[in-house]
């Protein structure tokens, strides 16, 4: 089923990079940290939609953040107040956030976008919440982790501003650690951290960024295996045990 949003903001916060804020109760209501929509374009030519995963929600509207990599994202930009936009209702098994001492959140790239409604939760808890945040060069919602989380850190590709190297040296050099890990972000960098928390004997969750079809389950283009078997991304996650992954 699609639903029919308004837009209230599509902002571009960084190159390339965009803010969508759409009012749509149906879905927001049902929306749970770590989940995705699917968004449809207006081009008939351009069959499949964009899985775009919830950066924030209220009980009306949901907030996309999205990358302008292609003909449908770039479509999605030239979107104003005055149109409407089509989405799925909320899709996937988000994160399931647990009741520790210290939470420490990583997000590579656009994988940031969805740890911040995580954090927001989160801080409902009254624990302690440390955010690693890695860019390729620009940054953007840092302020915002920097309002919810006790510790932000913040490492970039290239020597822009504070550490320069991946976010996994970062945890390293600083000697970042809690009870639990949350992150979001490119395959490389889930498998290292994975890797480093399975060391340190700390649980991990990820969000894995797979290529997707249908978003449902049904076409099977986003598998990936977790304990020997084929789960499908869309569906059975996007979010699984780092422990759990095989990753190749």
């Amino acid at each position: 089923m699609k639903y029919n949003g308004n837009i209230l903001l599509n902002q571009e916060i960084a190159p390339n990079i965009f803010k969508m804020i759409i009012q749509c109760a149906p879905v927001a209501q049902n929306a749970k940290v770590g989940q995705f929509v699917n968004v449809y374009t207006k081009d008939k030519a351009l069959l499949l939609p964009r899985p775009i995963s919830l950066c924030q929600f209220t009980n009306d509207t949901i907030t996309l953040l999205y990358t302008v990599v292609g003909t449908g994202t770039k479509e999605f930009s030239t979107y104003t107040t005055a149109d409407t936009i089509k989405i799925s209702k909320t899709l996937g098994k988000g994160f399931a956030p647990q009741n520790v001492k210290t939470h420490v959140i990583v997000g590579g790239g656009i994988g940031i976008a969805p740890l911040l409604a995580l954090a927001e939760e989160l801080s409902a808890q009254n624990t302690n919440i440390i955010a690693v945040l890695g860019y390729k060069d620009h940054q953007y919602l840092v302020d915002e982790f920097k309002s919810i989380c006790n510790e932000v850190y913040v490492s970039t590709d290239k020597a822009t501003s504070g550490f320069t190297g991946n976010v996994v040296d970062l945890i390293k050099m600083k000697h970042i650690s809690g009870d639990y890990f949350y992150a979001c972000g490119p395959k490389p960098m889930l498998k290292a951290l994975s890797t480093h928390c399975t060391q340190k004997n700390i649980p991990v969750q990820v969000s894995m960024e797979e290529r997707m079809g249908c978003g449902y389950g049904a076409c099977v283009g986003c598998n990936c295996k977790v304990n020997n078997k084929n789960q499908k991304v869309c569906k059975d996650g996007p979010v699984f045990l780092g422990s759990e992954v095989n990753w190749q």
